[in-house]
């Protein structure tokens, strides 16, 4: 990245629930990548009972960071809608909080915006030549049957809808209105930018996913959950 960016502001959306093993590792892994751009962070506890919300609560406005604490849990897709909302930056990433996706890739994730080729960027476990933890074969299978079955929808080629790392032009996501509260927001908003046209980008990353012992949270029941929202958002819009 060069100077010719240094106007551009980068919003980093986290948000959490029941995450205070990770999220102090994940904040100080976010603040010490090296971007040529400004940058703020947002982290959206959505409801923690683990301690979570009073360490955000201490470090509130501090060094860029704004935290804003649901009452109760409302799901990741209602966290990010907040994010969203309070971002003031020219792009936006969503940033999970579990320490499963390496911040240092952020100048990848943001390069083919900053070149002016893309709208979108989506990270992707299942391309590149990256580092990944060997974990749950059925998991990997129902992400990869979800992405193809999005990708029906959409027309578009994406190979890992349902990562965590995705990049917008915060002008792309002024131009839709997302519902979904909780894990449902990646095929919704796939659904909604795909409809726009909009140049999307994917590139590889790492990926060190963690066990459900870990505190791993997504289930069957998400899984059941973005069929059917890829299915209404595709068919009725």
């Amino acid at each position: 990245m060069t100077s010719s960016f240094e106007d551009t502001k980068l919003s980093i959306i986290i948000p959490c629930y029941n995450e205070i093993n990770t999220i102090k590792d994940i904040i100080k892994a976010v603040r010490a990548v090296e971007l040529d751009i400004k940058r703020e962070i947002i982290v959206v506890d959505d409801g923690s009972k683990d301690g979570t919300r009073d360490y955000l609560a201490s470090i509130n406005e501090e060094d860029n960071i704004e935290v804003f604490l649901h009452e109760t849990n409302r799901g990741k897709g209602a966290a990010i809608r907040t994010g969203i909302n309070a971002a003031s930056g020219d792009i936006v990433l969503i940033q999970d909080a579990d320490m499963e996706y390496d911040p240092k890739e952020y100048p990848r994730l943001l390069q083919p915006i900053l070149d002016g080729n893309a709208d979108v960027v989506y990270g992707s476990r299942f391309v590149g030549g990256e580092a990944h933890r060997v974990l749950y074969f059925w998991h990997s299978v129902g992400n990869r049957w979800l992405t193809l079955l999005s990708n029906a929808f959409t027309n578009l080629n994406l190979t890992d809808m349902e990562v965590c790392y995705k990049v917008f032009k915060k002008s792309i996501l002024d131009q839709i209105e997302l519902k979904e509260d909780r894990f449902g927001f990646e095929p919704e908003v796939t659904a909604k930018i795909a409809r726009l046209k909009c140049p999307i980008y994917e590139v590889g990353i790492s990926y060190h996913g963690r066990t459900y012992e870990e505190g791993k949270k997504i289930n069957w029941k998400d899984g059941l959950r973005a069929v059917y929202v890829i299915i209404k958002y595709g068919f009725f819009r």
